[in-house]
């Protein structure tokens, strides 16, 4: 069985995507096109570490269904490895649904009740000795989805199955933020948040990302990425802030956009760029998706 370069734990599901080229409301009824695709935060980190050349395993939950078959023999044909998922006769299989117009994301509902309910079950392979223990750890990176509960993710941050692991965690939604105040003082977890995100955790705003990384890490953050759609992106280490400029581009989907980001600043840091090179690329990535174009 071939061994993964990263986990990715958390929501595998299928996002179904309403897009409209007009600007939209609250009520309205346009044309437009409606799309249903692997997704989930961690499905999504995982495809586009694909992209970069990396092997991801996901770690989740999914139905014994007939959505959750697809699901699973869609993510193996594009190289991810399913081999440790767990698959649950009694739990159907999660789904995301959002609407998008040319303003963005106007709604969304995350059905993730399954993998929340599946609870610990989707760990399993990290504790039983296929690809860790408590006595011998998953030394490598894993991608955490904020999706997990509140619950989940606090026993992850004393779980003695991650004192090995390069922790990169992001939240699934501006709604689930507060969930990652969990891996706050963590020695080892990176947080990859949006700049309202970051105000969540800190429970003030912020006017730039500079600003809410520096506060992040002053509260006991390990490390933190803060992105501001296209404005000035902030990455900071043990006090020490990196920034960068992302580039103007035409947005025609937002959806993922932050799953990019990070998958393709962890690949950047695994094939040896510098701090800022990483930070750049990354911005470059989630740019070139917004666009409308697949990431390389």
């Amino acid at each position: 069985m071939m061994k993964p370069d990263i986990l990715c734990i958390g929501s595998v599901l299928w996002d179904i995507i309403g897009r409209a080229s007009s600007h939209m409301r609250s009520g309205s009824d346009v044309p437009g096109r409606i799309t249903r695709l692997p997704g989930g935060v961690a499905m999504n980190i995982a495809m586009t570490l694909i992209n970069f050349g990396l092997t991801p395993a996901v770690l989740s939950a999914i139905g014994r269904d007939a959505q959750g078959d697809e699901l699973v023999h869609e993510a193996a044909g594009l190289g991810i490895i399913t081999d440790y998922l767990y698959r649950s006769d009694d739990l159907p299989t999660d789904a995301y649904m959002a609407i998008e117009g040319a303003n963005g994301l106007i709604a969304a509902i995350a059905d993730a009740h399954s993998l929340e309910q599946a609870g610990t079950k989707i760990l399993r392979a990290l504790s039983d000795g296929t690809l860790g223990s408590d006595t011998v750890p998953w030394s490598g990176l894993v991608a955490l989805d904020g999706n997990l509960t509140r619950d989940l993710l606090a026993d992850i941050a004393k779980s003695p199955l991650f004192t090995a692991s390069d922790l990169r965690v992001a939240p699934a939604s501006p709604g689930k933020a507060e969930r990652l105040l969990a891996l706050v003082g963590h020695p080892s977890a990176t947080l990859y948040v949006n700049l309202e995100e970051a105000g969540l955790l800190c429970q003030t705003t912020f006017s730039t990302a500079t600003d809410g990384a520096a506060a992040l890490s002053q509260r006991g953050v390990h490390r933190v990425l803060v992105t501001d759609g296209g404005n000035l992106a902030a990455e900071c280490l043990a006090g020490d802030i990196c920034t960068a400029q992302p580039p103007e581009v035409l947005v025609t989907r937002v959806t993922g956009a932050g799953d990019t980001f990070m998958a393709a600043h962890i690949a950047s840091e695994v094939q040896g760029m510098t701090r800022q090179a990483a930070l750049v690329r990354a911005l470059n990535a989630a740019a070139t998706y917004v666009s409308g174009e697949t990431p390389s």
